[in-house]
């Protein structure tokens, strides 16, 4: 089994010390409106300790895909091959009041990702949440854009089968069941993990192939893992 744990990278580190070999590092940024240097990211990637940008979590402050301010990580991204997650989803129920003032629905709207998939058609990009709760304008990015990917971390375990369970369908009954990869976004909850397959392994519409494909087959041809 292995993870792509995204974060600072101090504290990816840590993780991957305790890890056994099961950590693939990644970097994420942008919850506050701070990006790292081009600098900082490619003197990380010479040390072996980027394997992807993920997540950017810039709608947090209210920077969609398509601000300019993001076009130099992109660019570098495409450049070394990177994988990128973008976070294009929900946050915590009212966190523009609380927590992250920037916060902004719109800024997750998937079709703010087009500009960004026509000047680099060779980034590997997956959309962090499956750009929930958008799903016309998802199903019609991935359509247009075979590069695309989406993740399903928080769907499937913070919210109600209900709610997740049709979003899920909908993607796969359009066609995008190989491009569906799982997500824990667990934060600090690990048992969450659990409670995340179970949703998948448990799924009524899903076959055995197509949970296979989302739990595991996915994630490996996205990140280009042996074996």
């Amino acid at each position: 089994m292995l993870a792509l744990a995204g974060g600072n990278s101090v504290v990816v580190d840590d993780y991957r010390r305790h890890g056994e070999g099961h950590i693939l590092p990644s970097v994420g940024f942008g919850s506050s409106g701070k990006l790292p240097s081009i600098e900082t990211l490619r003197q990380l990637h010479a040390e072996g300790k980027v394997q992807a940008l993920s997540e950017i979590t810039t709608q947090y402050a209210g920077i969609a895909p398509d601000d300019p301010r993001l076009e130099p990580y992109f660019a570098f991204a495409e450049e070394n091959d990177i994988p990128v997650g973008i976070h294009m989803g929900p946050g915590p129920p009212g966190t523009a009041y609380f927590a992250t003032p920037g916060y902004r629905v719109a800024a997750g709207d998937p079709l703010r990702l087009e500009p960004v998939l026509a000047r680099h058609p060779k980034l590997r990009i997956y959309v962090a949440h499956a750009g929930w709760p958008f799903g016309d304008a998802m199903v019609a990015m991935m359509f247009a854009h075979p590069q695309l990917y989406v993740d399903v971390g928080i769907l499937d375990w913070a919210y109600p089968e209900t709610d997740f369970y049709p979003y899920l369908k909908r993607l796969v009954d359009a066609g995008f069941e190989k491009r569906i990869l799982f997500g824990s976004d667990n934060m600090v909850w690990p048992e969450s993990i659990d409670v995340a397959i179970g949703r998948i392994r448990n799924a009524p519409f899903l076959s055995e192939r197509q949970k296979k494909l989302i739990l595991h087959d996915n994630a490996a041809r996205f990140l280009r893992i042996p074996g």
